[in-house]
């Protein structure tokens, strides 16, 4: 069973955003399956891949405030990277042989969800206003394809 469910509340509007949140949403879920589990080796795994996956989130989602040039992005970023601090200290709880993981599946679900509705709500209407500029080149060369495969490969 999962343990974190999207709910339509948490639909930002912006396609690739809200890609990007259920995919860590599933990650989080799939956090919790290797906590099920007892497998530590899994368990680490997961949450590398979390955790990389959430920085280069972060990254992009940046990218794009900037460049639709949101006012409040430094606040944005600032909230990014005190959480990012958070969760390496868990990972190095996690290195130093301490079982974090419930600890940690609670604060990712509480954290993305609050960030979610409030936090990124915010911006909601100012990317909007620039997106369709940003990503009408659908192609190679495009804002949008640069962008993903720059922050994910």
């Amino acid at each position: 069973m999962a343990y974190l469910v999207w709910q339509a509340d948490l639909d930002t509007g912006i396609g690739v955003i809200d890609a990007q949140h259920k995919r860590i949403v599933e990650m989080i879920n799939q956090l919790h399956e290797a906590q099920a589990h007892h497998d530590r080796a899994l368990l680490g795994g997961v949450m590398e891949e979390l955790v990389d996956y959430t920085i280069s989130h972060f990254a992009f989602e940046e990218t794009l405030l900037e460049d639709s040039g949101y006012q409040f992005t430094r606040a944005h970023k600032k909230v990014h990277e005190l959480f990012i601090k958070r969760v390496s200290d868990y990972r190095t709880r996690f290195e130093a042989g301490e079982d974090v993981a419930e600890e940690l599946k609670g604060l990712l679900g509480r954290w993305l969800f609050n960030h979610i509705r409030n936090d990124d709500a915010n911006y909601v209407e100012a990317v909007k206003a620039t997106m369709h500029e940003l990503t009408r080149d659908q192609g190679h060369g495009g804002w949008l394809s640069r962008s993903m495969k720059r922050f994910f490969g």
